[in-house]
């Protein structure tokens, strides 16, 4: 059984959390601000240092919802303190990104160019030409932006070309020359 949602948060000095009777919480803090609804039926106390998570009964739901909404207001603090940040990685020849002032500027053996533009409160970078870096204070933003780009060109299994994350592992399959080798053994 997951012990999450009792665990207490840490508010850090200049962050401010406010939470209305509606069960909208709003975090403000250095790096933005950042609103979400949360469920009604768990129980936020605010102190002066912590926030503390509670849920009323031992249902099923309630044990779920207890996680998730602990989860949710830690990425929010977290977010507006230190933001989350996505790092991905272009393979191939002649595939590269060039950081514009609306956002990116991919070439990934296309016959045109992409451009993607970053929505409001994400940042989008790029170091050298094949190393593309997101960041934001919203931790579900900054992996969808990061998803998006990543599924411009996804990784192809047999020469391992496209945009990965950093650090992803992908398996490249060997392709029809291991097979022809295969049936002259027989």
């Amino acid at each position: 059984m997951s012990r999450v949602g009792y665990m207490p948060i840490e508010i850090p000095q200049g962050v401010k959390v406010e939470i209305d009777d509606k069960g909208e919480a709003t975090v403000s803090g250095p790096k933005g601000e950042l609103s979400q609804r949360l469920p009604r039926e768990i129980t936020i106390e605010v102190g002066e240092s912590e926030i503390r998570v509670s849920r009323p009964n031992n249902e099923r739901e309630h044990r779920a919802l207890h996680g998730l909404t602990r989860s949710l207001l830690a990425n929010m603090v977290l977010g507006v303190t230190e933001g989350f940040e996505k790092r991905l990685e272009i393979q191939g020849v002649g595939y590269r990104a060039e950081e514009t002032d609306a956002g990116l500027t991919l070439r990934l053996g296309y016959s045109h160019e992409v451009n993607y533009e970053a929505p409001e409160g994400v940042q989008l970078s790029a170091e050298g030409d094949t190393l593309i870096i997101v960041r934001g204070a919203d931790k579900q933003a900054v992996g969808q932006v990061a998803a998006e780009i990543r599924g411009l060109r996804p990784v192809e299994p047999y020469k391992g070309k496209g945009i990965r994350y950093l650090g992803e592992h992908v398996r490249i399959k060997p392709g029809k020359a291991a097979k022809v080798g295969a049936d002259l053994g027989g």
